[in-house]
């Protein structure tokens, strides 16, 4: 598998194993299957495994990453949800949450630690589940820098998803700048399920940009918009789901793939494979079967111009 330049943390695969998929978010698996997907992408030349305490039920996917990686020697990530409307010590909360996943993987240390909140600008309210710009900046981005400082990780990093304006400021912070960032790509601009505010573009093409421009290596995530960009959605959800519209919206993609002898998912993540300015794909797979598939696209290389131009006037 092809490798890229990865920052602080030097060379990573072009896929990341994410833990959405082997935590059972993204539809059924067993342990079993789960801890077998990780073996398998590890044997495929991934590099990175991403997972999350939020990842499943009873923090399925770091108890899966804690079976699976013993004795395997490959770089982990893991998260901390840092919600000022609901933990009035925000930075109390990212080390308790930080120490808590240590003892469910079983290590002293992570390579990186990414804050799994959307930002909010600076003295606005909610919504729930989200964290004031000024707290960040002033509490929490210090806090993961005292926290690399004492090794306990090894970086840093945003689910870069918030307001596009406080997550542009987030990454323009030379004082207190992430080494990563987590932004949403794929192949029709969707928002993966991550969107939030009604009255705000996420400006994720911007985000890659100013990401690049700052030295702030990005994560693509969501390549196949929360399964919109698949070829079938794998859960239950109303027709008026925002997935369920997305995957509506997303026929022609659909019959693009198919013209081209391709599966919409295989495609999907060649396009952000493709993408300029990303540094590795998160996948979203629960099984062996799921990550063959993706191996398999990363495989065939990028896209031709004229690909990446018929895809692209799919947006017009």
């Amino acid at each position: 598998m092809r490798t890229r330049d990865f920052g602080r943390l030097g060379q990573v695969s072009a896929l990341t194993l994410g833990g959405g998929g082997i935590g059972a978010v993204w539809g059924e698996t067993s342990r079993a299957e789960a801890v077998a997907t990780v073996h398998a992408a590890l044997d495929a030349g991934i590099t990175l495994v991403d997972v999350a305490p939020s990842y499943g039920p009873d923090f399925e996917a770091e108890r899966v990453a804690a079976e699976a990686l013993k004795g395997r020697d490959v770089l982990l990530a893991t998260k901390a949800q840092v919600h000022d409307n609901e933990f009035p010590d925000p930075v109390a909360r990212l080390t308790e949450s930080l120490e808590q996943s240590l003892r469910r993987l079983g290590r002293d240390a992570v390579d990186m630690f990414l804050l799994h909140t959307q930002l909010r600008p600076a003295g606005t309210d909610g919504p729930a589940g989200t964290l004031d710009y000024a707290r960040y900046a002033e509490e929490v981005a210090p806090a993961f820098d005292r926290l690399r400082e004492d090794g306990k990780i090894r970086s840093w990093g945003l689910t870069a998803v918030g307001h596009p304006d406080s997550i542009l400021a987030a990454i323009g912070d030379a004082a207190h700048r992430p080494d990563y960032a987590q932004v949403i790509v794929n192949a029709l601009d969707m928002n993966g399920d991550m969107w939030i505010y009604d009255d705000v573009a996420p400006r994720s093409r911007e985000i890659v940009e100013a990401a690049n421009a700052a030295g702030v290596r990005v994560i693509a995530i969501r390549a196949v918009a929360a399964g919109s960009l698949a070829s079938s959605l794998d859960r239950d959800m109303a027709p008026d789901y925002p997935a369920a519209v997305d995957f509506r919206r997303a026929a022609p993609f659909r019959a693009i793939a198919a013209e081209w002898g391709e599966s919409p998912a295989a495609l999907a993540h060649r396009w952000v494979l493709t993408a300029p300015g990303v540094g590795t794909v998160v996948l979203g797979v629960k099984n062996r079967e799921e990550l063959a598939e993706c191996v398999a696209a990363e495989a065939r290389g990028p896209l031709t111009e004229e690909q990446l131009t018929a895809i692209a006037a799919l947006q017009a």
